[in-house]
């Protein structure tokens, strides 16, 4: 059964992933609109929540076995729902076992060091899943649709000459490279939202009170480089979907379906982890069972001796029809 829910996912996830090697153009191969032929969010929802509850069971593998590490990297432009997707994908895990860095704009003390360093900082321990919301694909992203900030990283003079873009894709493909072969797996998403639905989100953002705090002007003048970010995020799929790190593009523009793909993707990677718990060995087997004997011992008259035994028993008679 285990076997054929992970060819499902994989079935399902299937179309959003970029082919390594293929050349991406994001205005005709992904479908911001695509719902996969479910056809509304309540048709969804039990595929949501299905896919955390396989989340929380894996991530507690993970966690025991504390051998490999996840990192998941949030790509999408203003208003495509990456906070909401971590909110919603990561509800029913352990909040100490997940931990998400934000990127804003580098401090000076970041930008006294290579241009991966603050990500290699706030990279996750084994037994952990981290969230990049915003990742180091920013330096190959808004540094690129906007070159007046790769000025401002201090680079020598001949590391901002022609190729300096090949040469970021190189090097970020190596260092995921480097994480995949330690134990790390990357994953990677990016919210494809179309140009309408981010309009009517910004609307949205304006008109309801509540919201105003999400809004900045700035966010609205982005929106006169939208062409130039749909180019430079094609050349980013191209160049980085690898075969230890593919890129998934999730089809952005209904949030409820963007939230399944995203929990399908993250489930899909733990599962070919497939994590264990520990073994116990002969001498932790034989103290437990020292242990257990005396807290038998120490049960108060009229209780179980071992309630959660009993409970265990009484649920297999029911389940068995006894």
């Amino acid at each position: 059964m285990a076997d054929r829910r992970a060819e499902r996912i994989a079935e399902f996830i299937a179309p959003l992933r970029v082919r390594p090697g293929s050349k991406v153009n994001l205005s005709t191969d992904f479908d911001p609109g695509f719902k996969a032929g479910i056809a509304g969010k309540k048709d969804g929802q039990e595929l949501l929540q299905t896919g955390v509850a396989l989340l929380a069971d894996y991530q507690r593998r993970l966690a025991a076995e504390n051998r490999h590490g996840v990192l998941m990297c949030l790509q999408a432009l203003d208003a495509g729902g990456k906070d909401g997707t971590i909110r919603h994908v990561m509800s029913g895990v352990n909040p100490q076992g997940v931990h998400v860095a934000n990127f804003k704009v580098p401090s000076n003390e970041e930008l006294d060091h290579d241009y991966l360093w603050r990500y290699a900082c706030r990279l996750p321990r084994r037994g952990e899943i981290g969230i990049f919301n915003r990742s180091h694909y920013e330096e190959v992203l808004v540094v690129r649709v906007h070159p007046e900030h790769l000025d401002r990283q201090r680079l020598p003079e001949e590391s901002k000459r022609k190729g300096v873009w090949r040469r970021r894709y190189r090097e970020i493909n190596d260092w995921e490279r480097y994480l995949h072969d330690n134990g790390f797996r990357v994953v990677k998403l990016f919210l494809n939202l179309s140009r309408e639905e981010q309009r009517t989100r910004f609307l949205k953002r304006i008109d309801v009170p509540e919201r105003n705090w999400k809004f900045s002007a700035a966010d609205a003048r982005e929106r006169s480089w939208w062409d130039d970010y749909q180019k430079a995020f094609s050349r980013m799929l191209s160049a980085t979907s690898t075969r230890w790190a593919p890129w998934y593009v999730i089809p952005a523009d209904h949030k409820w379906f963007a939230r399944i793909c995203a929990a399908a993707v993250l489930a899909h990677t733990l599962i070919s982890i497939d994590p264990q718990y520990p073994e116990v060995g002969e001498k932790a087997r034989h103290e437990l069972f020292v242990a257990k004997e005396e807290l038998l011992a120490q049960a108060p008259p009229g209780a179980e001796a071992d309630p959660y035994a009993a409970s265990a028993a009484a649920d297999a008679e029911r389940r068995h029809g006894r």
